[in-house]
C-alpha cells in the first residue's frame, strides 16, 4: 500500500470514524463542532481578560506607588532639613570643634548640646530620639543618659560602615532597644565633619518612627487584602504592615528579581501566588512594593471561565437533545430499509417500502422498490434457466457415475500388486518385487487426496520411484540425475508434477530413437521471490512447430477432451491456479539435441538461509 493510501485509510478511520454507527458520528461531530469554538473562544477570553487585569491592576498599582513614593519623599527631606538644622547650630559646631574630652567637660557644653537635641526632638511628634556621637569623646541623646544602643555595638550595625563619608544622609530601618521595650524606627544617619580637618569625628542618629508613613500607607486600598511595604538598598524591611518585619531582612526570592530593574511587576513562585508591583526611589534608595494575592486578581477572569463553561454546558445539553430528535428521524427509514433488505436476502420480494419523504432517502426508497421488483423478475426468469440446466447436470452425472462404476477398485489393485510382489520374492525375482513396490507406491501417491501441494523433497522421491520403474524396462537406453540442492528440498510443489513431464521426455525421447537419453533434474533460484525446477533431457527434441503448439496448448487445450500432451497442460493449469498467473511451465527445445522443462513456482524464506539467486 503506499504511503499516501494509508495515510487516507488512517484518517478515514481515525478522523472520519469510518467504522462507527452513524449515530456516533452525529453525536461526536455534533459535539466538536459546539465544544471546540466555545472552548477556543473561552479559552482566549480568559487569557485575554487575565493579561487585562493583571495590566491594570500593575498600572493601578504603580500611581499609588508614585503616590506614596512622592509623600515619602516630602516626608523625608523634611527630617534631613531638621538634621542640618541641628548639625548647623552653633553650639553643634563648637561642640564638634572641641577635640578632647577634658575640653568638653570643662566647657560644660554637652548640657546645651542635650537642651538643642530636646528641642528637635519635642517640636515633633515622629521623632522618637536623636543621638550624637563624637568618635572617643561624647554619646549625647535625647534622654540625657548613654545611647541605648553602645557606640561599639552600633559599630557593628550592617549598615554602620556604608554611611557616606561626605555628610550625605543614608537612611535604614532598625530596631531601639530601651529599657522597658523594643521600638522599631527609621533612622536618618549623617557624618559629622570637623571644621578643621574636613575629616568625619562622629555620627547623627535621628531615629523617627512610624506614625506618618502608617498615616500615608493607611490611606491606600489595595484590592481587598493587599498591602504596600518598602525596603532598602541592602534587601531589609523600612515599613510593613506587620510591624515585627521592620529591620528584618527579606527572605523572598523575588527580590533578586526586583534588583534588576527599577520598576516592573511580577507573580510570585511561591504559593499562594502573589501579584508584586515595585518602584524604585532613586533618592531614598528604597523600594516600594504593593503585594495582592494573584487568586483574588483573577478572580474576574474566573467568573468568565465559569459563565463560559455554563454556557458551554447549557448549550451542549441542547444540541445533543436537537440531535437525538434529527438522528431518529434520519436514522428510522435507514434501519426500516436495512430490515428490509435482509428479508429480500432471504428471498422475500413481496413487500415494498412506504416513501415518507422526498429527500435523499425518499430517493434511495424509491430506487431500492424498483430494484427488487427487477430482481423478482428477473430470478423467475433465472428459475426457468436453472431448471433446464438442473436437467442436463442429471443427465450428466449419470454419465460419470457409470464411468465411476466401471473404474477398478484402487484397493484391489494395491492387493494385487502386493500378491504379486510377494509370489516374485517366493521365486526369487528381486527386480520383479522392487518394481511391484515401486508401483504400488506410485498408484499410493497418485491417489492420496490430502492436500494439492506437496514438497519438493516428496515429489522427487516418488519421481525417482518412477524412474526406477523405467529403468527396468529400458534399462541401458535409460541414465538420469536427481541434482537438487538442500535449500529447494522444502519449498512447496504441486502434487504429482514431475512424474507426467518426465514420462513426456520418456515417450517423446527414447521410444522415438535408438540411443542413450540422459534425464537430469535440478533447482535453481530466478527471482527473490520465485525457484525453478527443471528437467532436462538428451532426447531426440521437437522441431518450431511442435514446441510452438505445446506452448498454445498450456493456456488453451480443454484437460478433460483427452490428447496429445494433456500431462504437460494439466500441471501448468494447476499451478496457474494455485499460485497465480505468473508461475508455470515453460519449454525449450532443440531438434535432435533436447528437452529443456522448467517449472516456475513461488520461493518461500526459510530461516537462517540465503541462496543466491542464479542466472540460467
Amino acid at each position: 500500500m503506499q504511503p499516501w493510501q494509508r495515510a487516507a485509510d488512517w484518517f478515514q478511520r481515525f478522523i472520519l470514524l469510518r467504522n462507527l454507527p452513524l449515530t456516533s458520528k452525529m453525536f461526536f461531530y455534533s459535539a466538536f463542532i459546539v465544544v471546540f469554538p466555545l472552548a477556543l473562544v473561552g479559552l482566549i477570553s480568559y487569557e485575554r481578560s487575565s493579561e487585562v487585569l493583571e495590566q491594570e491592576a500593575g498600572q493601578y498599582s504603580r500611581q499609588i506607588i508614585e503616590q506614596v513614593k512622592s509623600h515619602v519623599e516630602y516626608y523625608v527631606r523634611d527630617i534631613e532639613i531638621n538634621t542640618l538644622r541641628i548639625i548647623n547650630h552653633p553650639d553643634m559646631v563648637r561642640f564638634m570643634r572641641m577635640r578632647t574630652l577634658e575640653e568638653v567637660q570643662q566647657s560644660g557644653i554637652r548640657e546645651n548640646i542635650e537642651q538643642v537635641l530636646k528641642n528637635a526632638t519635642y517640636s515633633r511628634a515622629d521623632i522618637s530620639n536623636i543621638t550624637v556621637v563624637l568618635d572617643d569623646l561624647q554619646v549625647v541623646d535625647v534622654a540625657s543618659i548613654n545611647s541605648p544602643v553602645p557606640v561599639d555595638r552600633l559599630q557593628k550595625e550592617y549598615w554602620y560602615a556604608d554611611i557616606p563619608m561626605d555628610g550625605s544622609p543614608k537612611l535604614i530601618s532598625r530596631v531601639i532597644e530601651w529599657p522597658d521595650r523594643n521600638e522599631q524606627v527609621i533612622s536618618i544617619v549623617r557624618r559629622l565633619i570637623s571644621p578643621y580637618t574636613l575629616q568625619p569625628i562622629g555620627v547623627m542618629i535621628m531615629d523617627v518612627n512610624f506614625r506618618r508613613i502608617q498615616e500615608i500607607t493607611e490611606k491606600v486600598t489595595i484590592g481587598r487584602t493587599g498591602f504596600l511595604y518598602i525596603v532598602d538598598s541592602q534587601n531589609h524591611y523600612v515599613y510593613h504592615p506587620d510591624l515585627q518585619q521592620v529591620g528584618q531582612p527579606s527572605n523572598f526570592d523575588h527580590m533578586s528579581a526586583m534588583l534588576t530593574a527599577d520598576s516592573g511587576s511580577m507573580i510570585t513562585e511561591d504559593w499562594p501566588h502573589k501579584f508584586l508591583t515595585y518602584s524604585l526611589s532613586p533618592y531614598l534608595g528604597w523600594r516600594l512594593v504593593t503585594s495582592i494575592p494573584y487568586k483574588e486578581l483573577t478572580q474576574g477572569a474566573n467568573y468568565i471561565g465559569q459563565t463560559i463553561l455554563g454556557t458551554l454546558l447549557i448549550t451542549l445539553a441542547l444540541v445533543y437533545l436537537l440531535g437525538i430528535g434529527f438522528a431518529a428521524s434520519l436514522l428510522r427509514p435507514i434501519r426500516r430499509l436495512h430490515h428490509f433488505m435482509k428479508k429480500v436476502e432471504v428471498g422475500d420480494f413481496s413487500g415494498r417500502l412506504e416513501i415518507s419523504s422526498k429527500d435523499e432517502l425518499g430517493v434511495l426508497t424509491d430506487g431500492f422498490n424498483k430494484m427488487v421488483g427487477k430482481l423478482e423478475e428477473l430470478l423467475e426468469e433465472i428459475y426457468f434457466t436453472r431448471l433446464q440446466e438442473t436437467e442436463a447436470s442429471l443427465r450428466q452425472k449419470g454419465t460419470e457415475l457409470k464411468v465411476l462404476q466401471s473404474q477398478i477398485n484402487p484397493h484391489f489393485l494395491y492387493n494385487s500388486l502386493e500378491t504379486l510382489r510377494g509370489m516374485a520374492l517366493d521365486q526369487d525375482m528381486d527386480d520383479i518385487a522392487e518394481m511391484s513396490a515401486s508401483l504400488a507406491k506410485l498408484l499410493r501417491y497418485n491417489l492420496k487426496n490430502d492436500s494439492p501441494t506437496v514438497t519438493l523433497r516428496e515429489e522427487l522421491r516418488f519421481c525417482e520411484v518412477y524412474l526406477r520403474i523405467q529403468k527396468f524396462r529400458f534399462e541401458d537406453k535409460l541414465e538420469y540425475e536427481l541434482d537438487v540442492p538442500e535449500w529447494a528440498l522444502d519449498q512447496s510443489i504441486v502434487k504429482f508434477s514431475l512424474q507426467p513431464i518426465v514420462e513426456n521426455s520418456m515417450i517423446h525421447g527414447i521410444e522415438p530413437g535408438v540411443g542413450l537419453m540422459h534425464i537430469r533434474i535440478t533447482a535453481l533460484r530466478d527471482t527473490e521471490n520465485s525457484f525453478f525446477v527443471a528437467i532436462r533431457d538428451t532426447g531426440v527434441g521437437m522441431t518450431e512447430q511442435q514446441l510452438h503448439d505445446i506452448h498454445r496448448d498450456l493456456d488453451r487445450k480443454d484437460v478433460l477432451s483427452g490428447g496429445e500432451h494433456i500431462g504437460i497442460a494439466n500441471v501448468h493449469r494447476r499451478i496457474a491456479y494455485l499460485y497465480g498467473t505468473e508461475y508455470g511451465v515453460s519449454l525449450n527445445s532443440i531438434q535432435e539435441k533436447g528437452t529443456a522443462v522448467r517449472i516456475r513456482l513461488p520461493y518461500v524464506q526459510q530461516t537462517g538461509t540465503d541462496v543466491p539467486i542464479t542466472e540460467e
